[in-house]
């Protein structure tokens, strides 16, 4: 078990060793498979792969639903070394004897944590019936609740767990809050922005809705500003993605589904526009800027209903966050009336 702040490096501690062991043994069997919570995951640690490993000549594919399935089969049939998916689509690869486990010799279950809340179980379990018993399992995360940690115990015979800075966000991140009425969250988010010397953000909400909502109401205000979150289909979340990462727009509003294994270098702020609803999430949320030793900052959005949330970050944080006011904005509007 690995387990180590956002952007400090959990993929290659992984990729690296992967790539290393596969050299050795025969090709065009699966021997490698990462099991992650995200097509955009998914992506990324493939990416990883197939960079990290160029001159190897190992393989390595995708495997996520939202795409069409027949060219994931045909490049199943055509041999690689190692698959990155995402539960749901593995098993109908599993069912329809398209992927074939049989000779897997490593498992790496990425972003941990998530994958084995109540959403994902069922279906890592079912994964995991299918695999060889023999096999190495490793997981990664940047947060491990107890309870999901007793539960990694039914995966795993006396795990060895490499824990660095664990369950705190990294100290590159510089954090602070900004109370305001739930009607003025929008105006106060364009007002930041338009007083922040900000490169590259990545603004977080709670709801698909409200990300959509958010990114028409910047773009209407001549922000270039791209959406990415579970409604939009893979190919409209890649190309978001990609926007962002290439510099088309500078600022990405997204849902949790942003939250993890996006690495995107040089963001220089997250804005939470809603308060996440739990700590590790709020970890692996501003986890996003300040990666790879470069300095970052957290700007959240709080309102009298995110005290308590507020107070269980303190307690994590060690010390009380600041609270800002943005002079000359009117905190007093009325909400609308209708």
């Amino acid at each position: 078990m690995g387990l180590a702040q956002t952007g400090t490096g959990k993929t290659a501690a992984f990729v690296l060793p992967v790539l290393h062991r596969l050299l050795q043994r025969p090709r065009g069997r699966v021997r490698a498979l990462v099991i992650t919570p995200t097509r955009e995951l998914a992506e990324q640690t493939h990416q990883a792969f197939t960079t990290i490993g160029a001159k190897t000549g190992l393989r390595s594919v995708t495997v996520y639903g939202g795409v069409d399935i027949t060219t994931q089969v045909r490049t199943l049939r055509n041999g690689v070394e190692i698959v990155v998916g995402c539960p749901g689509r593995l098993l109908d690869h599993l069912d329809q004897g398209t992927l074939n486990l049989l000779k897997l010799e490593v498992l790496v279950l990425d972003e941990a944590d998530r994958m084995l809340d109540m959403g994902f179980l069922p279906d890592v379990r079912r994964l995991l019936r299918s695999l060889p018993a023999g096999r190495q399992t490793l997981l990664f995360s940047a947060t491990m609740p107890d309870d999901v940690r007793t539960l990694t115990h039914q995966f795993m015979r006396n795990p060895v767990t490499i824990q660095i800075n664990q369950s705190t966000p990294v100290e590159t991140v510089s954090h602070a809050l900004y109370p305001v009425e739930p009607h003025l969250k929008g105006n106060l988010l364009k007002e930041l922005l338009r007083r922040t010397d900000a490169e590259s953000v990545l603004v977080f909400t709670r709801t698909r809705n409200r990300a959509a909502r958010v990114a028409e109401q910047l773009a209407r205000a001549g922000y270039a500003a791209g959406c990415i979150q579970g409604d939009l289909s893979q190919h409209q979340r890649q190309a978001a993605l990609d926007g962002f990462r290439e510099g088309r727009f500078n600022i990405l509003v997204a849902t949790d589904i942003a939250a993890r294994g996006i690495d995107v270098a040089g963001i220089s702020h997250v804005i939470n526009y809603d308060m996440p609803d739990t700590t590790d999430n709020y970890i692996h949320r501003i986890g996003r800027t300040g990666r790879a030793s470069h300095n970052g900052d957290a700007l959240t959005l709080i309102t009298g209903e995110d005290e308590d949330m507020v107070r269980s970050l303190e307690l994590i944080l060690g010390y009380r966050l600041e609270r800002r006011k943005v002079e000359g904005f009117n905190y007093t509007s009325p909400a609308p009336s209708h």
